[in-house]
């Protein structure tokens, strides 16, 4: 993975904490696409080029250990689904047996497993799309 879509990774999973810190709903989009302000609605800035795709799992939360869940979205973009990492670092994986199934670039689906030995808390789930990485939050309650 090039030091650019690492870049874009790490900005947005900063951003994701953030939107969880600020008691945004599990599972928020980094970069949503509007914010109400009274009644008329205003278009939030755009994310930066790099940060544009958009991911949603679900189940979200999950709840139970071995739980099949299904990763989807779009790119942004970019040129297709290349990779979904989830977790920090490899060493304690959130997901297992990560298959994509579709990717293409106006919508892609991904199917994974919660790892058994995964834990109550959230951990974040990234997809580089060739050019353009996104990032959610997945909640998990076993």
């Amino acid at each position: 993975m090039s030091r650019k879509v690492m870049t874009a990774i790490a900005g947005l999973s900063v951003t994701a904490g953030l939107l969880v810190a600020a008691g945004a709903p599990a599972g928020a989009q980094a970069g949503a696409s509007s914010v109400r302000a009274g009644t008329a609605e205003v278009a939030a800035p755009k994310p930066p080029k790099g940060a544009r795709a958009v991911v949603q799992v679900s189940p979200n939360p999950t709840t139970r250990r071995g739980q099949k869940v299904t990763i989807t979205g779009h790119c942004g973009g970019g040129k297709g689904l290349k990779a979904v990492l989830a977790g920090v670092d490899r060493k304690h994986p959130v997901l297992r047996d990560i298959r994509i199934v579709k990717d293409d670039a106006k919508g892609f689906v991904a199917k994974a497993t919660l790892a058994p030995e995964i834990g109550n808390g959230v951990g974040p789930i990234f997809v580089d799309c060739g050019g353009e990485a996104g990032v959610t939050l997945l909640v998990t309650h076993v």
